[in-house]
């Protein structure tokens, strides 16, 4: 029998490793979240979407972003859109993308648009703090495809409607649509503005249309024994390929038709395979920094236990599966209920 009474084949779960390389090394962000979509009890739990929230307002900032390195690549206090990304990216995930949280953001999203209303990847304000060298700092950012396509194709889901999103879809839209060369970050964000957006006729259309340019152009390894054969895109690390499930993270998502069933199984085995003996998932993009790198392992490794499982591949059990719901029990008890002590015992 292994520790705390679970099984030897649940101890050596690909969940239950992960889970135990989450409690070594996450951030509580990241903690709450793994325990939320994984844990028994959390998807689909008010307490377990409350505690990911609660952990999420930690870096929420007075003009309605969020700062304070949410998006590990970037660190320091101040706001930047790719936080506000992250962070809608985490409330989608817990059916909280919406009222009046979702609101403060859209405000701050006006705030920092480009004048043609749509988002610049970082915003001036971040100079003078440490970030990626791969993200510069420029006085007048242009509006990236890269920064607001997640965050528009994500309130569209969520059928947020405020007055920003109207003319940042239109430059969602004409920057999707005339994309020529392009690179695969480039693409994972428009996919998730066409996943996202309520035309979907025209989204479809473009998404065929991108997904013939991601191969023409070999922006994805369709073989993974075979990734040195497929070239990296300018500037990326060595080694920083793509792959199918990169691109189509759940079956629903429009670029799965963009790759055959063989070659999907083919991506999925090796993204399966890509844990390592610690628990965790690698990071593929350029590590400039160690405390970035060990924030950034936990958030892939989450990602990567998602679109498995979002393709029915088996993950196992937690070591911890009942764990959490004797803890909100306890918890609901506390708030609920005053605390008893017995009285002491007559004298003898």
């Amino acid at each position: 029998m292994a520790e705390n009474g679970a099984s030897p084949h649940a101890a050596s779960s690909p969940l239950a490793r992960a889970e135990q390389f989450v409690w070594l090394t996450a951030r509580v962000l990241e903690q709450r979240r793994f325990a939320y979509h994984f844990l028994s009890g959390g998807a689909g739990s008010g307490d377990g979407a409350d505690a990911v929230e609660t952990a999420l307002a930690a870096y929420t900032n007075g003009d309605g972003g969020y700062g304070h390195a949410l998006e590990p690549d970037l660190r320091g206090p101040v706001s930047q859109p790719l936080h506000a990304g992250h962070a809608l990216r985490v409330l989608d995930s817990i059916g909280r993308c919406g009222g009046l949280r979702v609101e403060r953001v859209c405000r701050y999203l006006t705030a920092v648009s480009t004048p043609d209303g749509a988002l610049p990847a970082i915003h001036p304000s971040q100079r003078g703090y440490p970030r990626a060298p791969f993200l510069p700092v420029v006085d007048a950012p242009p509006s990236d495809l890269l920064a607001t396509g997640p965050v528009v194709g994500l309130l569209h889901r969520n059928e947020v409607w405020h007055a920003w999103l109207f003319r940042a879809t239109d430059f969602c839209w004409a920057a999707v649509e005339s994309l020529e060369r392009t690179h695969p970050y480039e693409v994972q964000a428009a996919v998730a503005f066409l996943d996202g957006v309520p035309d979907r006729s025209r989204a479809q259309a473009a998404a065929d249309r991108l997904g013939r340019l991601v191969r023409a152009q070999r922006l994805v390894v369709l073989d993974p024994e075979r990734a040195d054969a497929t070239p990296v895109s300018p500037g990326y690390a060595p080694g920083e390929h793509h792959f199918p499930h990169d691109f189509a993270r759940t079956p629903d998502s429009l670029a799965r038709a963009w790759f055959t069933d063989e070659e999907m199984r083919r991506s999925l085995d090796f993204l399966a395979g890509e844990q390592r003996e610690d628990g965790g998932w690698p990071i593929r993009w350029r590590q400039w920094a160690p405390g970035t790198a060990l924030e950034c392992r936990p958030i892939v490794t989450i990602e990567a236990l998602r679109t498995l499982r979002a393709y029915g591949r088996p993950l196992g059990e937690a070591r911890r599966v009942g764990l959490l719901p004797t803890l909100r029990r306890a918890a609901r008890c506390r708030r609920g209920n005053p605390v008893t002590r017995s009285a002491p015992a007559p004298p003898p």
